[in-house]
């Protein structure tokens, strides 16, 4: 099992934010700001819903780190530390699901 977390993600994240764009793809990828990187998002998004509607589980694994990594390319340029998103996790775990989307505001 591996020992690697979203934290360790978030952070290499930041470090390569900060490198030169020619040198690091996700330098570029928030060089060129958050509509790019959510729309980058968004195309992985559905490349993992097909891997998993087809049922191909290398291919799903393989989607969900691209899914997985360029949601928190969005996240660091949107200054959303992935605590807050656990934070957020956590307070939902107090209530079942269809009372926390039942409370959602329309």
């Amino acid at each position: 099992m591996s020992t690697f977390t979203l934290a360790d993600l978030e952070g290499i994240v930041a470090a390569r934010a900060a490198a030169d764009p020619s040198e690091s793809w996700t330098a570029k990828l928030v060089a060129a700001g958050q509509q790019r990187a959510a729309k980058k998002l968004g195309e992985e998004a559905v490349e993992t819903v097909i891997a998993a509607i087809e049922g191909n589980k290398t291919d799903l694994t393989s989607e969900t780190a691209d899914l997985l990594y360029h949601l928190m390319v969005v996240l660091k340029i949107g200054g959303v530390p992935l605590q807050d998103v656990m934070g957020e996790l956590e307070r939902r775990t107090g209530q079942s699901g269809l009372a926390e989307k039942a409370s959602r505001k329309s």
